[in-house]
């Protein structure tokens, strides 16, 4: 009973509103890679203000799948887009969690856990299939320490389909590098008894270490077949180092304390410290190794968060059963009661349940099925776009929009070209940076006009009440033609 509330939970968890802001390009670029019979273009096809750039689809594969599903199911396209996400979740979190050799129930007890807190994070995201890799990195690996070395050998294709799946298996190159790495020192130190201290982790053989690294060689090689070849590399190097993108966007922020997200995770790293530092006893230098790296880069950034919350989730899970373990030991009676407690634990979990109700589902439900009645609940200009597609000879032939809301155009008014989305922020052409140009344009103070001239825009979708919204309703040269309690359309006299 127990372990069908938790999972009842975990549904509710994964399954989730459309409503990421990235997901509108990655549809419409799928679904036109598939009306071009998969053939990828050689400049951004979706914006004016860099239509010039050669653009690399890092997830060109997983677009053309969603664009699959989308336009397969007819009516329940936008279910099956959720469908796909919360199976994709669901499998990268249990893959995590099946490493750790401890009950059923305290695995979906540390998945309930780790989802909450990763529940930000979650949606309709194309990261989440990196998340997957990674758990399945940390699968093979395990199965390589336990001496199944027919396992190294599925490296290389793993890396294969990740690289034309998400630019995030960078990430795993990087994961296995530290994996073989720390393998590697602790085989050193055991070979030249460097450190006598007994160990509970298996140690690898030089031939497995060989092995391992002729595999990884070849992963990091057949992740160069893909469209882009090495230029793959090059862009993803470009973006990860553009100082103005780390310093702009909140999820390239160190991760703060503050707001609901931060406190979540806060409480998560409380409990998880406090339950190693009580039943924790094992000494296993290649896991503390990548453990605290992951944890250093999560604090680091935001967006490396749900990568720690799966590198640690085995550790999550055994260490509970440790705990119960040892409370059961050291107060006897607790053992005669256990059944009670667990029956206790699973009416706690459904009353939260029956608390919980079944609103989100219902909301999930309507953003599958019927997305644009959905999205009047939400920030994104429906309304506006519905005006849009009735009025489109009224407006002007280049277009600004916020940053947020670029994706969810291209996704509702298919050929309209837009001033910059969720792809752009570090796209550059000689003195053209254009999301230094938006940031100018809205500063708080004094937003910068001239960069719509620059553009050359004559008709602009804001968000209501913004500076810039603000600056061009006053502004003599324009004209409000539409407005909503969410934005306003203006465009040029």
């Amino acid at each position: 009973m127990l372990d069908c509330l938790l999972v009842t939970f975990i549904l509710n968890l994964v399954l989730q509103p459309l409503v990421e802001p990235d997901l509108g390009w990655h549809l419409r670029a799928g679904l036109d890679l598939i009306a071009q019979g998969w053939h990828l273009p050689d400049t951004d096809p979706y914006s004016h203000t860099m239509s010039d750039w050669h653009w690399v689809e890092h997830a060109w594969l997983t677009d053309g799948g969603l664009g699959l599903i989308y336009r397969g199911l007819g009516p329940f396209g936008g279910l099956g887009l959720i469908v796909f996400f919360g199976i994709v979740t669901a499998l990268a979190w249990w893959t995590a969690a099946g490493l750790a050799p401890v009950h059923r129930t305290y695995r979906l007890a540390a998945l309930v856990a780790s989802l909450w807190v990763a529940l930000p994070f979650l949606g309709a995201r194309t990261q989440l299939l990196s998340l997957l890799g990674v758990a399945l990195l940390l699968r093979i690996w395990s199965r390589i320490q336990q001496g199944q070395r027919q396992w190294i050998w599925a490296l290389p294709p793993l890396f294969l389909l990740w690289a034309n799946l998400h630019g995030g298996f960078t990430a795993g190159l990087f994961l296995a590098a530290v994996l073989w790495l720390s393998s590697f020192l602790m085989k050193v130190c055991v070979t030249w008894q460097l450190c006598q201290v007994p160990r509970d982790e298996p140690v690898l053989s030089w031939d497995d270490l060989r092995r391992c690294a002729v595999a990884m060689g070849l992963a990091a090689l057949v992740t160069c077949v893909n469209p882009y070849g090495w230029g793959l590399y090059v862009e993803i190097y470009e973006s990860l180092t553009d100082r103005l993108m780390i310093d702009t966007l909140r999820e390239w922020q160190p991760v703060s304390f503050q707001g609901w997200a931060g406190r979540a995770y806060g409480i998560y790293l409380l409990g998880l410290t406090g339950l190693v530092a009580g039943w924790y006893r094992r000494v296993e230098p290649v896991r503390w190794a990548m453990l605290l790296l992951m944890l250093g880069l999560s604090l680091l950034h935001w967006r490396n968060v749900t990568l720690f919350l799966i590198v640690s989730l085995p550790l999550a899970a055994e260490v509970s059963a440790l705990s119960v373990a040892s409370c059961l030991r050291r107060v006897p009676v607790l053992k005669s009661h256990a059944a009670g407690a667990v029956v206790g634990l699973a009416m706690m979990a459904g009353a939260a349940l029956y608390a919980l109700g079944t609103e989100h589902l219902e909301h999930v439900w309507q953003s599958g099925r019927t997305p644009d009645l959905y999205f009047e609940r939400t920030e994104y200009p429906i309304e506006a776009v519905r005006w849009i597609r009735g009025h489109r000879e009224e407006l002007g032939t280049r277009l600004y929009n916020d940053y947020g809301y670029g994706g969810f155009l291209l996704w509702q008014l298919p050929g309209e070209r837009i001033f910059i989305d969720g792809r752009m922020p570090a796209w550059r052409i000689k003195d053209r940076l254009i999301f230094q140009d938006y940031v100018a344009l809205n500063r708080e103070d004094s937003p910068q006009l001239m960069v719509l001239d620059r553009y050359g825009v004559d008709w602009a979708l804001i968000q209501r009440g913004s500076p810039l919204a603000v600056a061009l309703e006053a502004h003599q040269g324009w004209t409000t033609v539409y407005a909503d309690n969410k934005v306003v359309i203006v465009r040029r006299r």
